[in-house]
């Protein structure tokens, strides 16, 4: 059915650009068909936000609390829509998106919603002999975001709240393949009773709408979540009108098993962190690093683990994995897994797709690899997981910080004080300690190196979308200062 593939100023709006179909991965079938916004479309939407921003901005937080809370509510209320919403443009399974994607995404907004009365300063105080010193926290202005295909509705809320919370208005553009739940998202908003301009959408192509969007002089700040390649195309695009960005991007996370590790929860720990979302998650275990004792007996464990995975409907219960996003995505994917042969990697279990439609990719264990190689340095954004031995725990945590990336890792140990190490000196934006792959709305998500910079989640994310502001007030009611005299002197 035909759609409108953008909502800006608190209405749906079809735009004139090129044709679209939204596909379901697991079918192949059309779910939607509308046309694609046009940079023409990102100038209205950031001139609407931009109308907009001064009455939302200095909106009481009560009152901006109140409009996310009623958010929550209404979220929480077409949960079911959402779900079947993201299960059909995705093709991730009915169980993630039912118990993970959609009630997390609610409970995010609920933070926000609880978290926007706490904006705080320092308190006004004496500083200086003749004057009082205060600190105001204000909305940064326009927000451009730019969201992945992988997790629509949930990478949407951690864009949209913090920084309607904070007071901003914002423009978000979705990934064109993916954009169903961020419009209902908006669509929800408006119910709710957030002011017509305060939150649009454009879905358009990266290569027009998205530069069109992360360029623009009229926005304050560009957030993105993505690869690394683009997000440095993002962050060369804000850098043209000085623009604060704030980057959130890939992963090939380590998964670094000790010695003294309870091998069977490592085990299980390891299959649910690689395949989650299929393996389309920046966080995923991708890199076990395991002590020599236990690698035949680890290896061998994921292995007849993953040969149980039921890969199949997403709207099954019973189904553990989807398709990749993608078939152009599975054959990437596949090209890389076949390549791994000839750089050592041994295949233990899975690398090919099965028979059938929908971009399907069994899960894919490959042993022995080098640490040169491709499958193990490179994002492969897939249900693949690589293992390597390590010798000591010097040795683990080298094989751990090898990479450009920094956005999760993990460590499973028995012992509390490898456990501290490997949490100082593992070079990442979280380290879980006997876990791989949970999140809570009260801590930050983000990472270091090439894996971006600022955070997500948290009240540590609202420090991206707020300015710090001096206010200095004298007190001596003198109008001859003593500092005058290093600039004049009376004659």
């Amino acid at each position: 059915m035909s759609m409108a593939s953008s909502w800006i100023g608190g209405t749906a709006v079809k735009t004139d650009g090129a044709p679209h179909r939204i596909v379901n991965p697991a079918t192949g079938d059309a779910v939607a068909e509308f046309a694609l916004a046009t940079p023409a479309d990102v100038d209205a939407a950031v001139a609407v936000a931009r109308a907009a921003l001064r009455g939302w901005s200095t909106a009481t937080p009560a009152d901006r609390a109140a409009v996310l809370f009623k958010l929550a509510k209404l979220a929480d209320e077409n949960a079911e829509a959402l779900v079947a919403e993201e299960v059909s443009q995705t093709g991730k399974p009915v169980r993630l998106a039912g118990e993970f994607d959609v009630p997390g995404s609610v409970d995010n907004i609920d933070f926000f919603a609880g978290a926007a009365r706490h904006l705080e300063g320092k308190a006004t105080a004496e500083y200086s002999p003749d004057h009082t010193s205060s600190i105001r926290r204000e909305a940064i202005g326009v927000v451009a975001t730019i969201t992945p295909w992988n997790y629509p509705l949930q990478m949407a809320v951690w864009k949209v709240l913090p920084a309607l919370a904070a007071g901003c208005s914002v423009v978000i553009k979705p990934a064109e393949i993916t954009p169903l739940t961020t419009l209902t998202l908006a669509r929800l908003a408006t119910e709710a009773g957030l002011p017509d301009g305060v939150l649009n959408v454009v879905t358009g192509a990266g290569s027009d709408v998205g530069t069109a969007l992360a360029g623009h002089a009229g926005v304050d700040l560009v957030t993105f979540t993505g690869s690394t390649a683009v997000g440095r195309r993002v962050m060369a695009a804000a850098a043209a009108h000085g623009h604060r960005t704030q980057l959130e991007l890939g992963g090939k996370a380590p998964f670094v098993v000790f010695d003294d590790a309870d091998l069977g929860a490592a085990i299980e720990g390891a299959v649910a962190a690689s395949l989650i979302n299929t393996g389309q998650d920046c966080t995923a275990a991708t890199r076990a690093i395991v002590a020599r004792p236990l690698y035949d007996d680890f290896v061998a464990g994921v292995g007849e683990l993953m040969g149980k995975i039921v890969v199949g409907d997403p709207h099954d219960p019973d189904t553990d994995l989807g398709p990749l996003i993608t078939t152009a995505h599975r054959e990437k994917v596949a090209a890389m897994v076949a390549r791994a042969p000839g750089e050592g990697g041994r295949v233990v279990t899975g690398g090919e797709a099965p028979d059938g439609p929908g971009s399907f990719y069994r899960p894919t264990l490959i042993a022995d690899v080098d640490e040169r190689s491709e499958i193990y340095r490179d994002e492969v954004f897939g249900p693949v997981l690589t293992v390597r031995s390590f010798t000591d725990d010097d040795d683990a945590l080298r094989q751990a910080n090898d990479t450009e990336y920094g956005l999760a890792a993990s460590a499973w140990t028995r012992d509390v004080y490898r456990a501290g190490r490997a949490s100082r000196e593992i070079n990442a934006g979280c380290v879980w300690i006997n876990d791989h792959i949970p999140i809570i709305s009260e801590m930050p998500h983000g990472g270091v190196g090439a894996s971006g910079f600022g955070k997500d989640m948290s009240d540590y994310s609202f420090e991206e979308y707020l300015t710090i502001k001096h206010v200095m007030s004298d007190i001596t009611a003198v109008a001859e200062k003593g500092w005058h005299r290093i600039i004049f002197t009376k004659r």
